[in-house]
C-alpha cells in the first residue's frame, strides 16, 4: 500500500515538472508572436513549509492557468534564491480581485442636485449688421469747469514810481455770458524826467459790447484817448537862447461796429462779415483828421476750395491851417484759396482806386503759397503782393510825437513786395521763422528834423522819397520753450535801403534785435525781461561848423518786471526800465527816460 502511494507521488511530481516545462515553452513562443509590451510586477514571497496537499493545489491551479492563458511567463530571478524571493512577470491585463480592494469609508450621496435649465427663447433683431472696421473718430470732450479758480470780472490797479510816475487802471465787465458781453475801461499814466519839460501824460477810456445770436454776432466799441508831451529837445553843445517848449496834445475819438456770421464746422459753408469804423483826430496846432472805413468779405467753401471777395471803402479828410486834403481809397480783392494736408495756395488780385484830391487806379497781384518740406518740421512759404498805404496824421504823430504842424500827406505805393522763407521746428520746443524780402516802395515817408534853434524851433517834419526805392532785408525769429515755466524768444532784422532820391534812409535803423524771457518761478511768481538793440541812424541836420549829417548812436535798452500774486484777489508788481541807464535817443536831441522803476498793486473783484 505504501509502495503504491509512493509510485503515485512520483507520477504526480513528474507530471508537474512536465507541465511547468511546457508552460515555459508556450510563454516564450507567445511573446515572440505577439511582440507586446511586458509589464513587470515584482512579487516577493517567503517560502514556508506547507502541507503536501496545498502544494498539489497550487501546482494544479498553476497548470490550469498556464493551459488557459499561454501568454503568462513565470521565472525565478537569478541571485535571489537564497533570499526566498520570486519575481513574477505578468504579460496579461491586470484584473483586480476582491481581496486587493480598499474599502472607501465614505457613504454615497443619494441626493439628486442636477441644475434646472430653463428653455431658451430667441428673438432676432430687425436691424442691419454693419461691418465697419474703421477707427471711429472721437468727439471732442467738453472741458470741465474749473471750480477751484474763481474768475473775477473787474480789476483796479494803481502804482507810483521814481519819475513821479502815477499809474491808474480800471476794468469792468459783466462776466461770463454766452449771449452778451458788456464792459468798460479807463487808464491813466503820467511821467516826468530830469530834463526840463520832459514829461508825458496819457489817458484812455472806453466801453464795448457784443451780442451773440444763433446765426450772427454783433459787436461794437467806443474809445477816447488823450496824450500830451512837450518839445524839450535841444543841442547840449549849443544851448539856444530860448526854446519853444510848447505843449502838444492829441485828442482821438474812435468807434466801430461789426456784424459777422457765426462759425460752424460744417462742409461747404458760406461766411460773411461787414465792419464800419471811424475816428476823429485833433492836435494842439489845429490839425484835424476824420476817417471812416467800411469793409467786409464774402466767402464760399467747397471742400478744400475757397472762393471769395473782400473789399473796403476808406474815406479821409485832413485839414491844417495851410491845406485841406480829401484822401479816399477803394480796394477790391477777389481770391481763390486751395488748402490740403501739406499745402496752402492763395491766388488773387488787389484792385486799388485812389480818388479825392488825386486820382489813380492800380492793379496788383496777391498770391501766397505754403507747403511742407519736412512734415511737422519745416514749411516753405512765399508771398507776392502790391498795395497802396494811406498816409494819415494819426499814424504819423503816433510814430513821432515831436512833429510840428503843416505835415504833408501823400500815399505810399508798394509796387511789388516779394518775400520767401522757412518756418517750423528745428528741435523739440524750438520754433523758428526766417524771412527774406525785397520791397519796391514809391513815395516812402521819412521823418527828418526841421530845427531852427536860432528861433527856438525844435520840431520834425515829413518828406517823401520821390521815385521807387528798394528795400532788401532778412528777418529771423526764434522761440525756445525749455519747460512750461521757461520761455526764450529773439527777433533780429537787417534792412538794406537803396533810396531813389534821398541820400540816406533818415531816422530809420538798418538793424534791430529784440529778445526776452519769461520765467514762471511758481504759480504766483513770474519774472519778465526784454532787451532791445537799435542800430545807429542818421538825420540830415548839420550842426554849426559841421559838414556831415548828425548821427544818433546805437543803444541797448534793458527792461524787467516781476509779478507776484499774493492772494486770489491781490497781486503786486514792479517794473524797471532802462536798467543800463544809457542815453537812448530815437529822435535827434530827444533823449528817453533814464533808469526808473515803479510798482504797485491790483485788486480783482
Amino acid at each position: 500500500m505504501k509502495r503504491g502511494q509512493a509510485m503515485n507521488l512520483k507520477n504526480i511530481t513528474l507530471l508537474i515538472i512536465t507541465a511547468l516545462f511546457c508552460l515555459q515553452t508556450l510563454a516564450q513562443t507567445g511573446k515572440k508572436l505577439n511582440n507586446k509590451a511586458i509589464k513587470k510586477t515584482t512579487k516577493t514571497a517567503t517560502k514556508s513549509a506547507k502541507p503536501l496537499h496545498a502544494s498539489k493545489k497550487i501546482a494544479a491551479s498553476s497548470v490550469e492557468a498556464a493551459m488557459a492563458k499561454p501568454k503568462t511567463d513565470t521565472a525565478k530571478k537569478a541571485g535571489q534564491s537564497n533570499n526566498l524571493s520570486e519575481e513574477i512577470v505578468v504579460t496579461t491585463a491586470y484584473k483586480p480581485v476582491l481581496a486587493d480592494a480598499v474599502k472607501i469609508r465614505i457613504n454615497p450621496d443619494l441626493n439628486d442636485e442636477s441644475g434646472f435649465k430653463a428653455p431658451l427663447t430667441y428673438a432676432p433683431i430687425d436691424k442691419r449688421l454693419e461691418q465697419n472696421t474703421d477707427i471711429k473718430q472721437l468727439d471732442a470732450m467738453k472741458r470741465p469747469a474749473e471750480n477751484d479758480e474763481l474768475i473775477y470780472n473787474n480789476l483796479i490797479k494803481g502804482g507810483v514810481g521814481t519819475l513821479t510816475t502815477k499809474l491808474g487802471e480800471l476794468y469792468l465787465n459783466n462776466g461770463r455770458n454766452e449771449t452778451y458781453q458788456v464792459g468798460g475801461y479807463a487808464t491813466y499814466l503820467a511821467e516826468e524826467g530830469n530834463i526840463y519839460r520832459q514829461k508825458t501824460e496819457n489817458a484812455q477810456g472806453g466801453i464795448f459790447g457784443k451780442i451773440t445770436g444763433k446765426r450772427n454776432t454783433l459787436s461794437g466799441r467806443f474809445d477816447y484817448s488823450y496824450a500830451s508831451n512837450y518839445f524839450y529837445g535841444y543841442n547840449p553843445d549849443q544851448m539856444p537862447l530860448h526854446l519853444q517848449t510848447t505843449q502838444q496834445n492829441f485828442n482821438i475819438i474812435k468807434g466801430e461796429a461789426e456784424l459777422s456770421k457765426n462759425f460752424k464746422d460744417i462742409p461747404n459753408d458760406f461766411n460773411y462779415a461787414v465792419k464800419i469804423k471811424g475816428y476823429s483826430f485833433t492836435n494842439a496846432f489845429n490839425g484835424t483828421e476824420s476817417n471812416m472805413v467800411v469793409s467786409g468779405f464774402l466767402n464760399e467753401t467747397i471742400h478744400q476750395f475757397n472762393a471769395g471777395l473782400s473789399g473796403l471803402v476808406d474815406l479821409s479828410n485832413q485839414q491844417d491851417s495851410l491845406y485841406q486834403i480829401k484822401n479816399n481809397v477803394i480796394k477790391l480783392n477777389p481770391y481763390l484759396k486751395f488748402q490740403g494736408e501739406s499745402y496752402k495756395l492763395d491766388a488773387g488780385l488787389n484792385l486799388v482806386s485812389e480818388f479825392g484830391t488825386t486820382s489813380s487806379l492800380h492793379i496788383f497781384p496777391a498770391a501766397k503759397i505754403e507747403f511742407q518740406i519736412l512734415p511737422t518740421y519745416i514749411r516753405f512759404f512765399a508771398d507776392l503782393k502790391g498795395d497802396v498805404s494811406k498816409s494819415n496824421l494819426l499814424d504819423f504823430y503816433a510814430t513821432n510825437p515831436f512833429l510840428g504842424n503843416f505835415v504833408p500827406i501823400k500815399n505810399t505805393l508798394h509796387t511789388l513786395d516779394f518775400s520767401v522763407g522757412l518756418k517750423g521746428t528745428l528741435a523739440p520746443q524750438l520754433g523758428f521763422k526766417i524771412t527774406g524780402f525785397r520791397n519796391g516802395v514809391k513815395n516812402m515817408p521819412l521823418f527828418i528834423s526841421d530845427f531852427k534853434f536860432d528861433q527856438g524851433y525844435n520840431r520834425f517834419t515829413v518828406i517823401y522819397d520821390e521815385g521807387t526805392s528798394t528795400i532788401n532785408g532778412l528777418i529771423a525769429e526764434f522761440d525756445y520753450k525749455a519747460t512750461e515755466n521757461l520761455d526764450f524768444f529773439v527777433k533780429a532784422e537787417y534792412d538794406d535801403y537803396q533810396m531813389a532820391t534821398a541820400k540816406h534812409p533818415w531816422n530809420i535803423p538798418t538793424s534791430k534785435i529784440t529778445g526776452g524771457t519769461i520765467i514762471h518761478v511758481t504759480k504766483a511768481l513770474t519774472f519778465n525781461s526784454t532787451v532791445v538793440y537799435r542800430g545807429a541812424t542818421l538825420d540830415p541836420f548839420i550842426t554849426s561848423g559841421g559838414t556831415d549829417p548828425s548821427t544818433i548812436k546805437s543803444f541797448i535798452d534793458l527792461n524787467g518786471s516781476i509779478d507776484f500774486k499774493a492772494t486770489k484777489r491781490i497781486a503786486i508788481f514792479a517794473k524797471a526800465f532802462n536798467i543800463l541807464n544809457t542815453n537812448n535817443q530815437k529822435w535827434l536831441y530827444y533823449a528817453d527816460y533814464g533808469f526808473n522803476v515803479f510798482g504797485g498793486a491790483s485788486l480783482s473783484f
